[in-house]
């Protein structure tokens, strides 16, 4: 059984969507910025702040060279995961890519008041998170199996994914 990879821009709901489709489904549920806090014992903050992004972007490879071996996983990447091709190739193989899609006016109102997102730790924060965004959206627009709206509540994405990949 194929995994299901949740992906999408930062404040698209992969871990509440995720942890809600694995329950529905039955499957068992990983999300990979928990996973790297618990090996690193380091928020992602804190590996940010001591080690920069490189050294997070390698524990990154590394948990979705863990994860792309397993079956049958809800897995809620992290916002550039997938951006990485080792990453991509990593999971592709044996997951399904399911964007959650979300404007950048709905992005805004979820992160603004969200102070553990190291990348928006700028001055001018609305300009950081333009920034990123629009670098982004079009590579999840490239990358994607399936597409959901990320903009409705995380109940009824998760049970449109399911409808659409006929659980």
């Amino acid at each position: 059984m194929k995994n299901i990879v949740l992906y999408g821009f930062m404040g698209c709901g992969k871990t509440t969507v995720g942890k809600r489709l694995a329950v529905l489904g039955g499957r068992p549920f990983a999300d990979m910025d928990e996973m790297i806090e618990r090996q690193a014992g380091l928020t992602v903050n804190e590996i940010f702040e001591r080690h920069g992004e490189k050294e997070f972007r390698r524990r990154e490879n590394a948990v979705c060279a863990m994860l792309g071996e397993k079956q049958g996983f809800v897995i809620a990447a992290g916002g550039g995961a997938l951006l990485d091709r080792r990453n991509r190739r990593a999971l592709a193989e044996n997951s399904v890519l399911v964007w959650l899609n979300i404007d950048e006016e709905t992005a805004w109102r979820r992160l603004q008041g969200d102070s553990s997102r190291p990348l928006l730790t700028q001055p001018d924060k609305r300009k950081a998170m333009h920034n990123i965004f629009i670098t982004r959206y079009p590579q999840y627009k490239s990358i994607s199996d399936y597409i959901v709206n990320g903009e409705q509540s995380p109940d009824a994405v998760a049970r449109e994914i399911i409808k659409e990949l006929l659980w």
